[in-house]
C-alpha cells in the first residue's frame, strides 16, 4: 500500500483515515497538525500526530510524499494544498469502497468521496473536493475546486458548485441550479433558484440572508 500524510488531525482527519485505509490503497503514516503542537506523539485514528507542517520536510526525505489535506474549511484545504505542492507533495485523492462513482466521472487531485457518497454520469468533480457521506451528486453536475457537499445533501442534475462553495448537511438543491464561489448553503435549505458567490442562504426555500465579509 502507498503511505500517505494527513494533514489535519480533528473529525474530516478521522473520515479521510478510515476511508483511505478501506479502500486498502493507502496506509497512512501519521497526522500533521499545526493548530495544537502540544499534541505531537499523540495516538490519532491508528497512528500519531507527527507535529506541525515543520515536520513536512523531514517526510518528503523518508520518501513520503503522498499527502491529503483533511481540513474543513474550504478556503484553509485549498491553501494548504498550494502549500504541500510547492513542497514537493502529491496530492492523492480518497474514495471509500462504499462510494459509488460512475464510470467516466473526473475526479480531481486531493478530492474525497466518503462512504456512501453518490456521483452520477457526466459530472466534473475538482481538486480537494469533499463529497461528504451519503451525499448525493447527479449527472453532469460540476463541483469546482475547494467546494464541500454535506453529508446527505443531494444536488439534482447539471447543478454547479462554484470554488469554495459549502452545501450544508440535507441541504436540497434543484436541476441546473448555480452555487457562487464561496456561498454558503445552510443545513436543510431547498435551493430553487441560483445563489450569487460569497452569500449565505438557508431556508425553504432558500433566501439570501447576508453576504460573506
Amino acid at each position: 500500500m502507498k503511505k500517505i500524510v494527513i494533514w489535519g488531525a480533528s473529525g474530516h482527519a478521522k473520515v479521510a483515515a478510515d476511508a483511505a485505509r478501506a479502500s486498502r490503497t493507502f496506509d497512512v503514516a501519521g497526522f500533521v497538525d499545526d493548530v495544537n503542537p502540544s499534541r505531537r506523539g499523540e495516538a490519532f485514528e491508528g497512528a500519531e500526530v507527527l507535529g506541525g507542517r515543520e515536520c513536512l520536510d523531514g517526510l518528503l526525505a523518508k520518501g513520503v510524499k503522498r499527502l491529503f489535506i483533511a481540513v474543513g474549511d474550504c478556503a484553509a484545504r485549498t491553501r494548504l494544498a498550494a502549500q504541500a505542492r510547492e513542497k514537493g507533495f502529491q496530492l492523492v485523492s480518497i474514495v471509500h469502497p462504499k462510494a459509488t462513482i460512475a464510470a467516466g466521472v473526473s475526479l480531481g487531485a486531493g478530492t474525497l468521496a466518503a462512504a456512501g457518497a453518490i456521483v452520477n454520469p457526466g459530472s466534473r468533480i475538482g481538486e480537494c473536493v469533499v463529497v461528504n457521506t451519503c451525499a448525493s451528486v447527479d449527472h453532469d453536475c460540476v463541483l469546482e475546486d475547494g467546494c464541500h457537499v454535506g453529508p446527505s445533501a443531494c444536488l439534482g442534475g447539471r447543478v454547479h458548485v462554484g470554488r469554495g462553495a459549502w452545501i450544508g448537511i440535507g441541504a436540497v438543491v434543484k436541476d441546473g441550479v448555480s452555487i457562487g464561489d464561496g456561498s454558503v448553503v445552510g443545513a436543510g435549505a431547498v435551493v430553487l433558484k441560483d445563489v450569487p458567490a460569497g452569500v449565505v442562504v438557508y431556508g425553504v426555500p432558500a433566501q439570501v440572508v447576508r453576504k460573506i465579509e
